[in-house]
């Protein structure tokens, strides 16, 4: 199948991954580039014919997500059948390797803790943070609440020395 939207290089396979499969699989022979790009193209129609076929069963299941088992009918129904083995074999080494990927990811069970455990230590770590947060404010409260009386302190002090200053001011008065 040709394409006849133009923008072939978006549905391709990345030519890399096809020349170190190339390499891989027949390392003592060279390929040429026309070869290669051959190579590129009869995959990319390959998967297209597949997925196409695996999708058109997949509507007639009345499914909406194509499943693996789409695609192996799939190559069945193209004639491609003598695949199947190994396309359920590597079905299966990608099940057990997405598996193990996520038992090793999972973080709480590789710590070897209790999830009873874990929960009583984020409790106990939220109510020291809240005690943090409390005595924060209260020392912020204490800061404003000392600042305020300075002020009113050095507010009187001013008034005062004012007052004193002006009565002084009246006795010279008086004195002359």
């Amino acid at each position: 199948m040709a394409s006849s939207s133009g923008n072939d290089d978006d549905l391709t396979i990345p030519r890399a991954a096809i020349n170190k499969m190339i390499k891989e699989t027949l390392p003592n022979v060279r390929v040429a580039n026309d070869a290669r790009e051959l190579v590129v193209n009869c995959c990319t129609e390959f998967i297209h014919l597949i997925s196409s076929e695996a999708n058109d069963i997949c509507n007639k299941s009345e499914k909406k997500t194509i499943s693996p088992e789409h695609v192996i009918n799939a190559l069945e129904s193209l004639g491609f059948a003598s695949y199947i083995t190994e396309v359920k074999d590597v079905l299966q080494e990608c099940k057990t390797v997405a598996l193990k990927r996520r038992k090793a990811s999972s973080r709480l069970e590789n710590l070897g803790i209790p999830e009873e455990e874990l929960l009583r230590q984020q409790q106990e770590l939220f109510a020291k943070a809240r005690q943090q947060q409390a005595e924060l404010a209260q020392q912020e409260w204490l800061q404003m609440q000392q600042a305020a009386q300075q002020a009113q302190m050095a507010a009187a002090s001013a008034t005062a020395a004012q007052q004193a200053g002006s009565s002084q001011d009246e006795d010279e008065e008086d004195d002359i």
